[in-house]
């Protein structure tokens, strides 16, 4: 079951998304206005059961940022072995894992653009799996982490990189331009382990793979990256965690191959699904 925010005809709508087109939903349950709020209200259950016998209410549409109201986005930064070694600085890898925010102003939907900025020629991508918290807590052990999932989606991290060198010790100035990065299409239920625990996530750009590895690499596994944010941290539902890129962005490249108008992106995990995106500079 895949679940998506669209719009339509300069409306704003939720639904199912079928080989035929979509199901929209939002009349069905009033109380949930938004595809969050149903995520908050543990209702991806009542949605599926909503479309049984339903017909496709639109063909057309555009996607947006899967769950463009979200309040809470966390990133985890350098999680897979060799994004660290990519930083050639001689460290060791780390002990704890690096975190910053992002904002849902950030990211545009599935087939629409990234947008690069005039300020900057470095717009950069970074394929990852995004959890999406179905239910809250405090100090949640890492045995009990994934009950806590509701769902997954895929992003593409876009990253403007001489922006997150502005500053010693931090990143978010080049990591929440607008519409610099995607999430979607859509969230897909989260119900069984290997979902993750066997996840696959392949990045291309213009058809070339650029970033290919397994979850299963993660220095910070999904389940330690909940106990730990859990620790200094309430997560409610709705709370997304972007759980890490692995090797191959185009800044670390030799040379580096930065993302340019007309580039095509796509992050594709099996189960999930592919999010493509295209590129173009901001009209100002």
């Amino acid at each position: 079951m895949r679940f998506a925010s669209f719009t339509h005809g300069g409306d704003k709508y939720y639904g199912a998304i079928t080989d035929e087109g979509v199901v929209a939903l939002n009349d069905d349950f009033p109380q949930w206005p938004t595809l969050l709020d149903a995520v908050k209200a543990d209702g991806l259950k009542d949605l599926a059961k909503a479309i049984i016998g339903k017909v496709v209410t639109h063909t057309e549409f555009q996607y947006q940022m899967v769950l463009p109201n979200a309040r809470r986005i966390l990133c985890v930064g350098i999680n897979f072995p060799d994004r660290n070694a990519e930083y050639k600085d001689g460290s060791e890898q780390p002990k704890y894992m690096s975190l910053f925010p992002r904002f849902a102003s950030g990211f545009t939907g599935h087939k629409c653009p990234l947008i690069r900025p005039p300020e900057s020629k470095k717009l950069d991508y970074e394929g990852e799996v995004a959890i999406v918290i179905g239910k809250g807590g405090r100090r949640i052990s890492q045995a009990d982490a994934y009950e806590h999932i509701s769902a997954l989606t895929l992003c593409n991290e876009g990253t403007i990189r001489d922006w997150v060198r502005h500053a010693k010790f931090n990143v978010t100035q080049g990591k929440n331009w607008d519409k610099s990065g995607a999430m979607g299409p859509w969230i897909v239920p989260f119900t069984h382990d290997s979902q993750i625990d066997n996840a696959r996530i392949i990045t291309r750009v213009n058809g070339e793979v650029r970033q290919d590895d397994m979850l299963s690499n993660m220095v910070f596994p999904v389940r330690r990256e909940i106990e730990y944010i859990s620790t200094f941290m309430t997560l409610e539902p709705g709370d997304i965690i972007v759980t890490g890129t692995p090797t191959g962005s185009g800044a670390r490249l030799d040379p580096p191959k930065y993302l340019k108008p007309g580039d095509v992106i796509e992050v594709e995990v099996s189960g999930i699904g592919v999010l493509c995106n295209t590129v173009e500079d901001e009209k100002i």
